[in-house]
């Protein structure tokens, strides 16, 4: 128990370590950006005189020391700084396209779990057999169809041809909580890859832990066989998948851009492809350290899960 503790403890300081080293890199690598939103401002044809009187308005003559400083201040106050571009805090920006973001991850996760792990169990369960050979055969064929290609043979099928599914999500005004089918297609893309890659995780698992002692020892005890499969097998078959889920997560609440480009859903993506084009450094930073937090902190939620399930397993810290 005290190692478990120590363990726990380690990777806790691990991921504010991690954290802290974030923001360090956030920052430095914005500063590295060719122009900023002064250059922006000046338009095809900048004034250089007029280009410095922006920058001073902005603040950005001011050093970076003392900009990173106030920034991470800021943050720790939960105040990431307002837009160059319109003056509007970052936080409305962040609200603004989470929302949508969140919404498509969310249904896709729910979705995701049993599905991959029904999949892998089942594949498991008749390991070398027909049911196996095709859903290992159907997983490796889709996850090697790109997103975006997906996204449009599906809305050409299920749109376009059968007039089953909207074509986009939320971006024409549609409330998805009135009418859900609208994030049926942007949903099947993204399960698409996730599901390839987790329950060809889950069938590993599940054979390399049926075949296991304690697995054995559950049997000649006599104990029935679909609660050796979900009791005693998939916990340990469970351990690896859960840090892909975590990273599945982390990929989706990313913004997936392609698919709310190709959806036409307002998510987080979108923001920072307008913000990139603007030069409006404080909602990049913005969205930058929400995305590392939330891979820092997907990660970590995996690792301890992980080693929850599996505690002899070594979890890479």
């Amino acid at each position: 128990m005290s190692d478990r503790r120590a363990w726990v403890r380690r990777r806790l300081l691990l991921g504010v370590l991690q954290i802290a080293g974030l923001l360090l890199l956030v920052f430095a690598l914005t500063e590295a950006l060719p122009g900023d939103a002064a250059v922006a401002f000046a338009g095809d044809q900048p004034d250089p005189e007029r280009i410095e009187r922006v920058r001073e308005l902005m603040g950005l003559d001011r050093p970076a020391g003392e900009r990173f400083v106030e920034w991470v201040g800021g943050l720790l106050r939960g105040d990431p700084g307002v837009s160059l571009v319109t003056g509007r805090p970052v936080t409305e920006y962040l609200a603004a396209g989470f929302g949508p973001t969140l919404l498509l991850a969310g249904v896709t996760l729910v979705v995701l779990v049993p599905l991959a792990v029904g999949l892998g169990v089942l594949a498991a369960r008749r390991e070398g057999g027909p049911v196996d050979r095709l859903i290992s055969t159907a997983t490796l064929g889709l996850y090697a169809v790109p997103e975006f290609a997906l996204g449009v043979l599906l809305t050409v099928v299920f749109a376009l041809w059968l007039g089953w599914l909207p074509p986009t999500a939320i971006g024409y005004g549609t409330d998805p909580l009135v009418t859900p089918l609208v994030l049926v297609l942007p949903v099947m893309v993204l399960l698409a890859r996730p599901v390839c890659s987790i329950s060809r995780l889950v069938r590993a698992g599940m054979i390399e832990a049926m075949a296991s002692g304690h697995v054995a020892q559950a049997r000649r005890y006599g104990v029935s066989a679909v609660r050796v499969r979900w009791t005693h097998a998939l916990p340990h078959a469970a351990a690896p998948a859960a840090q892909q889920v975590a990273r599945t997560a982390d990929w989706l609440l990313g913004g997936v851009i392609v698919v709310e480009t190709l959806f036409v859903v307002p998510g987080l993506g979108t923001v920072l492809m307008d913000a990139v084009a603007a030069r409006d450094i404080p909602v990049i930073q913005g969205l930058a350290v929400l995305f590392g937090t939330v891979t820092v902190l997907l990660n970590l939620g995996a690792d301890l899960v992980a080693h929850r399930f599996a505690p002899r397993l070594e979890v890479a810290a």
